[in-house]
């Protein structure tokens, strides 16, 4: 049998569990989850590795319409998603009514690349309002090969799997084997952070917020890690920090968990707050962020 690679690209629109479905398929969770929507940014690649073929899978923020340049930014990894995509997963859920935005709707109509359109959280719906949304979505998306699913749940997840195998193309691996990211232990402890900023605090301030690991240092028995929290404005810095630091030092708890538990090795974790004022909406700055 010859080797088989592609890439694998999740588009959708926010808090419709795209994240999810990257971590279930990957088998680690490589993009964060919240309830919130716009919690994932960047685009974030899960690599998974046999010896008949190699997927790449892309997580990709939510599609929207912009209101800071960050938006606009995080809009142009689902455009570069839309372009170099082998097979499409264009995941909804059993609540959306339409794609928020027409342009990327147009393009998912037009398009020659395979679409899996993955009709997510069933596990909340019932037969008849499921098969309603196939109808719905099957005269939107007719190019479209439509599958119930329920990524939490785990429910389908081996269809798809079976399906994105068959569709990929022949080709050498584009990563080495033992490969399972394109992104440094750096991104991924700032995510974590981030994340539970986003748990923990309300309405704009998760939205304000970016993370950066300033330091990593790696001793024999701990690691230490120093991380700043950028915010807009000094108001948002003193919520971040909360009362006598309570607010803070909760995040630095919870995440350092997920950061043990990610590197396998004990880690002291220190958090500090900086403002960045309008960070969101300078091109300098939001490169400087990887954005």
């Amino acid at each position: 049998m010859s080797h088989k690679s592609g890439f694998v690209n999740i588009i959708g629109s926010p808090n419709v569990g795209k994240s999810t479905l990257m971590n279930q398929l990957v088998g680690e969770k490589l993009s964060i989850i919240t309830s919130k929507a716009q919690t994932t940014r960047h685009r974030i690649l899960g690599i998974v590795n046999d010896d008949d073929y190699q997927v790449v899978f892309s997580d990709t923020p939510g599609v929207l319409n912009p209101h800071y340049k960050l938006h606009e930014n995080m809009m142009q990894f689902v455009n570069a998603a839309m372009k170099d995509a082998d097979v499409i997963l264009f995941v909804t859920d059993i609540y959306e009514t339409n794609l928020n935005h027409e342009q990327t709707l147009e393009r998912l109509q037009k398009t020659s690349t395979p679409i899996l359109l993955l009709i997510n959280k069933i596990d909340l719906s019932d037969q008849e309002k499921m098969e309603e949304k196939i109808a719905y979505w099957h005269e939107i998306m007719p190019n479209a090969e439509i599958l119930p699913i329920s990524a939490l749940q785990k429910f389908n997840i081996d269809l798809i799997w079976k399906r994105i195998v068959e569709l990929i193309p022949e080709s050498p691996a584009y990563y080495d084997k033992d490969s399972l990211t394109d992104r440094p232990l750096k991104f991924f402890i700032s995510e974590m952070i981030r994340e539970k900023i986003f748990i923990h605090y309300k309405k704009e301030i998760p939205y304000a917020t970016q993370v950066d690991v300033e330091e990593y240092k790696e001793d024999e028995k701990i690691v230490r890690i120093r991380a700043i929290i950028y915010v807009e404005r000094k108001t948002q810095k003193g919520i971040i920090i909360g009362h006598q630091g309570e607010k803070i030092k909760r995040v630095g708890i919870d995440a350092r968990k997920d950061i043990q538990k990610f590197i396998d090795k004990h880690v002291h974790l220190e958090l500090f707050v900086k403002v960045d004022k309008d960070w969101r909406e300078d091109d300098k700055k939001l490169e400087g962020y990887g954005y």
